[in-house]
């Protein structure tokens, strides 16, 4: 797919989530009941294209020093088009700019792009969560024709960087 020319991506903190930013969340994460969890103590941003929203952050301080991106989604036509990496940089600097030291993710063994994305912006794997997707959803998930069962965890050190 050709890169969208002169595409300005613009990041700004979301002040009520919308049906459309919905979607998105829905998207990276199906469970409403986990999502709906987790935004009650998060910050989340979007990133808007050509004045359309284009994708999603959540960001959820976990331990003192550290930052978990909990959901992140691009909306299918901005996809491969560099606006998950803007997004994870953001989060980066935000993390930074806050004090905190690591930025940590999970994500499930068969998300490719996903896995792809967080190692290319310098995460590094740390552990396997075994069955988290089985015991924290209710039915059974599908990704890449596999059936997803474990969450790998990521971590990037953002002090030193």
């Amino acid at each position: 797919m050709q890169l969208m020319k002169n595409m300005k991506i613009r990041i700004k903190k979301i002040k009520e989530i919308t049906d459309q930013h919905y979607k998105l969340l829905l998207n990276a994460d199906p469970s409403k009941k986990l999502v709906d969890d987790y935004l009650k103590r998060s910050w989340v941003y979007e990133a808007v294209a050509f004045g359309k929203l284009a994708g999603i952050i959540v960001l959820l301080p976990t331990r003192p020093e550290t930052l978990e991106i909990v959901n992140l989604s691009v909306s299918k036509k901005f996809q491969r088009h560099g606006i998950g990496t803007h997004l994870v940089q953001y989060a980066i600097k935000f993390g930074q700019i806050n004090g905190y030291h690591t930025l940590e993710v999970g994500t499930g063994t068969t998300s490719f792009g996903p896995l792809y994305l967080y190692q290319k912006c310098g995460f590094r794997m740390i552990s396997i969560d075994r069955d988290f997707f089985s015991k924290n959803y209710s039915k059974p998930l599908i990704e890449n024709n596999l059936l997803l069962k474990d969450m790998v965890r990521l971590r990037l050190d953002i002090k030193s960087i």
